[in-house]
């Protein structure tokens, strides 16, 4: 028989496309719980019914409102009550955040069940430096917002992790290829399921591959950090026609003399050159 959970909240991570990726405490916890917040209703329906639960759902999502947040709350400062993601771990690039901030302002006790994260598998899958990483959730979708995260991010020294939609992949791609040149990147799409796959490589080369043959399924994007030296990997004009899309010429050259520790004045005299 399994121990009684004391009240409180507990984040429980699910599997990201093989449902046998999910651990014994995560059946446990979601069988001793009074409720589960949930994504999707649906979703985690699926879940239940392979683990053979029946738990009282309550969708917690993007929209939900003050007053859901608060119920959820109330259950939990009396009776254990279970937070799950669509798949993975919660709060990565979801908003169970605001709900865990408000519980522990709230007293009530918070519990991790960790598990699978797309973010992780990818990396191991991937082959790019894993010792240090920036997760910096889903590019923008337009042209110039998502130039501009990448030319912020350029210059940290760590393999860059960014969630992506298949319809955008090869777009996103091309940013990579224009804003941070001689970079490798990763693709690591449908991870856990039987199509799973991760291709490392070129730009360039992948765009021709997922040209041919258009993705699916969720992906996880990498970018190979910087190599040494203060502009290593960075390619100032590339840089500096990102900034003066939205910047004066003497802003596009502050801006990317602080990503790659080259001169302002010269930037300055080449960002006119390129208006």
């Amino acid at each position: 028989m399994d121990t009684p959970l004391a009240p409180g909240l507990y984040i429980v991570a699910t599997p990201i496309g093989n449902l046998g990726d999910i651990s014994h405490r995560a059946v446990t916890t979601l069988r001793g719980v009074a409720a589960v917040a949930c994504e999707d209703t649906r979703v985690a329906g699926k879940l239940m019914q392979h683990i053979g639960l029946k738990q009282r759902l309550i969708r917690y999502d993007d929209h939900a409102s003050t007053e859901t947040r608060d119920h959820i709350l109330g259950l939990a400062a009396q009776h254990p009550v279970a937070l799950v993601s669509d798949a993975g771990t919660p709060l990565i690039s979801d908003p169970g955040y605001r709900l865990v901030r408000a519980a522990r302002e709230a007293g009530i006790a918070v519990t991790s069940i960790p598990g699978p994260s797309a973010v992780i598998v990818a990396l191991t899958l991937a082959g790019l430096p894993s010792d240090r990483f920036l997760f910096a959730g889903f590019l923008p979708n337009k042209a110039k917002a998502r130039a501009d995260v990448l030319t912020e991010l350029g210059a940290v020294r760590a393999t860059l992790v960014f969630y992506e939609t298949a319809p955008r992949l090869t777009d996103a791609l091309a940013a990579i290829a224009e804003v941070l040149p001689g970079r490798e990147v990763s693709v690591a799409r449908e991870l856990t399921k039987k199509f799973e796959e991760c291709r490392t490589g070129t730009p360039a080369d992948l765009i021709a591959h997922y040209t041919a043959q258009p993705p699916k399924g969720e992906i996880v994007l990498l970018v190979a950090p910087p190599g040494d030296g203060p502009a290593a990997g960075l390619d100032p004009d590339a840089l500096l026609r990102a900034a003066l899309v939205h910047s004066k010429a003497s802003q596009a050259a502050a801006e990317v003399a602080r990503l790659t520790g080259l001169d302002r004045k010269t930037l300055y005299a080449r960002a006119l050159e390129l208006k």
